[in-house]
């Protein structure tokens, strides 16, 4: 398990964008950056479930939080624009973001994948990794060293049979990120990195392997520490980098 001891208000007025922030780890990585001080926008399509991680946060006593419906699977350039423009007007600027929203689908072999299925779990997962990070990156380059986090899988960084479009969306993300890192490494101080969190005790995990036994599982809050430590100052020098949660 990756450890790090975060100091104290390590991300004191920093405002983080965190997709799929409604349940498993990006709940845990919402309530682990607020607890160190970021002002967290929550971003998911389930409004109820977004209220319950806001309520958490001011019960909590974390800054105050931002709620921001949007349905990944659909979201067009109108809805990126908007949501830029109301970051902007807000907060003029974006210290963080985690493409941390997922969707796996069932496992089934490639032949009987349907084409509305393989493009559902390429855009949620591989598109809107894309489209958030490009539409949010001016908001990126108003703020100091800004870094952006991408979660993948380890069907990122290796081949699983059944999994043939969540497989290479996510071998997309780690591709995305390299060459994101060749291109802003000599022109921008945004760092990018991913995070392979491993097996969890989420529902995306839950979709796939159903009689898999959860308590065996690590929980989303133990893997938050390497999100801790990928947004805060200690990793300035931290680049273009593949890193695991456990």
């Amino acid at each position: 398990m990756f450890t790090y001891d975060p100091p104290a208000n390590l991300l004191q007025d920093k405002i983080i964008l965190v997709t799929g922030a409604g349940s498993g780890i990006g709940r845990a990585i919402s309530l682990a950056y607020a607890r160190a001080g970021a002002t967290v926008i929550l971003l998911g399509r389930n409004v109820e479930r977004l209220e319950a991680v806001y309520d958490e946060i001011e019960a909590s006593g974390g800054p105050e939080p931002a709620i921001t419906p949007v349905d990944l699977e659909s979201a067009g350039d109108a809805h990126y624009t908007e949501l830029v423009n109301g970051i902007h007007q807000e907060f003029g600027r974006l210290d963080g973001l985690v493409n941390n929203a997922g969707y796996m689908g069932p496992m089934m072999p490639f032949q009987s994948i349907t084409l509305e299925q393989w493009q559902k779990i390429m855009q949620i997962n591989l598109g809107a990794s894309f489209a958030m990070t490009k539409y949010c990156f001016p908001l990126l380059r108003n703020a100091d060293r800004a870094s952006v986090i991408f979660s993948t899988s380890t069907a990122g960084r290796q081949a699983f049979a059944y999994s043939a479009a969540y497989t290479s969306a996510k071998h997309g993300v780690e591709a995305l990120m390299r060459v994101m890192f060749l291109e802003l490494e000599n022109t921008s101080a945004i760092r990018v990195n991913t995070v392979n969190p491993g097996p969890c005790a989420t529902a995306l995990r839950r979709s796939a392997f159903p009689n898999e036994d959860p308590s065996t599982l690590p929980q989303p809050g133990d893997l938050v520490p390497v999100y801790l430590y990928l947004m805060g100052a200690d990793s300035l020098h931290e680049n273009g980098k593949a890193f695991s949660a456990q």
